[in-house]
């Protein structure tokens, strides 16, 4: 695959209206990967700072997965999420929405979320009028602040595509990302997610506070509001991102010696004395489609042991439990990931 910088920067330039209009056609990788530049120039010109929280929460996007983004308050993590959300068209003829912000509260009630049956007086029935969770990008701001049957009702949602109401269960998009958040530091009247419940989410992302000269920059924007910075931008087609998961999915290369390595690192950290709950299977399932996203925006159509490298943390960090007293999770995993890694770079892992 020739993927050079030219033909992907050509491609992303490209109007998506014809796109648009073939909504879900075949995609090759160069144009998978134009996909993804033509949101993270949408997604830089609105938050600045955050190129890493930024690539994270694509490849997540991507790879059909979930991101947890812990931080504090006023931190960019809704702008971000707004940002996805205004870069996608309509691409479900009006009946989903680009975006929804959900804010979650201790008296928040699962059908708050899901949605509820109505009685409609002129057809003598009742009728499900559906919840915010039905767009293609949620926003659950401080989940962690909702009771556990509120937290149990996303979770059918974020595993399954679905909602069941009344003993109805009614489909998600296809193009359904969450992106949760919560303050790390923010105890008092919050229920922690259990773990099935982390499990489901791709990545736990803790961001930091930006660089100065970054700040510096986020004030020189004022008078104009973040989210006009983007304005002018090229837009993604629902069907556009769903064509290029497909595409990354079956034209980048997992050798099986990656597979052997993952259920290697899984292994070696449930064995590690240190490690009281180890990753599981379904985390090593879910790394696999982030891993081929993040080989093709570097440019490769083959998983490498550099990704693996890079994702392990995001990946597992919030997946496993240590014991009392180990309080470096990242340490834990990069001595599992080493000896993976040094058998990974003796091999050839292209086609």
């Amino acid at each position: 695959m020739n993927m050079t910088e030219p033909s992907v920067q050509a491609a992303s330039d490209r109007a998506p209206d014809s796109k648009i209009a073939q909504a879900g056609a075949g995609l090759d990788l160069a144009e998978a990967r134009a996909v993804f530049e033509r949101l993270t120039r949408r997604a830089r010109a609105v938050v600045v700072g955050r190129d890493d929280v930024i690539e994270l929460t694509l490849i997540a996007l991507l790879a059909d997965g979930h991101v947890l983004l812990e931080d504090y308050p006023g931190s960019g993590k809704t702008t971000l999420a707004r940002s996805l959300g205004d870069s996608l068209t309509d691409g479900a003829g009006g009946r989903i929405a680009p975006f929804r912000r959900i804010q979650f509260t201790p008296d928040l009630l699962p059908s708050d979320v899901t949605g509820t049956s109505v009685f409609d007086l002129e057809l003598n029935r009742f009728t499900f009028r559906p919840g915010p969770i039905f767009a293609h990008i949620v926003l659950a701001d401080e989940i962690n602040r909702t009771s556990p049957k509120v937290q149990a009702a996303m979770l059918e949602a974020m595993a399954e595509k679905q909602v069941t109401i009344d003993n109805e269960t009614h489909r998600l998009d296809e193009l359904f990302f969450v992106i949760a958040t919560q303050n790390p530091l923010d105890v008092a009247g919050t229920y922690p997610l259990p773990t099935p419940q982390l499990d489901r989410f791709l990545f736990k992302i803790e961001m930091k506070h930006i660089a100065r000269e970054a700040e510096i920059d986020v004030l020189r924007q004022y008078p104009t509001a973040s989210l006009d910075m983007s304005r002018s931008l090229p837009m993604v087609g629902r069907g556009e991102l769903v064509a290029a998961r497909r595409a990354i999915r079956t034209g980048v290369h997992l050798a099986e010696p990656i597979r052997e390595a993952l259920v290697d690192l899984a292994r070696g950290l449930r064995s590690d004395e240190r490690v009281l709950q180890g990753a599981s299977t379904r985390s090593l399932v879910l790394m696999l489609p982030a891993l081929q996203v993040r080989a093709l925006i570097r440019g490769r159509d083959f998983v490498a042991p550099e990704d693996i490298e890079a994702l392990a943390l995001p990946v597992l960090g919030h997946r496993i439990e240590c014991v009392p007293g180990v309080m470096d999770k990242a340490q834990v995993i990069k001595a599992a990931v080493g000896p993976v890694i040094e058998r990974l770079a003796r091999l050839s892992l292209r086609r």
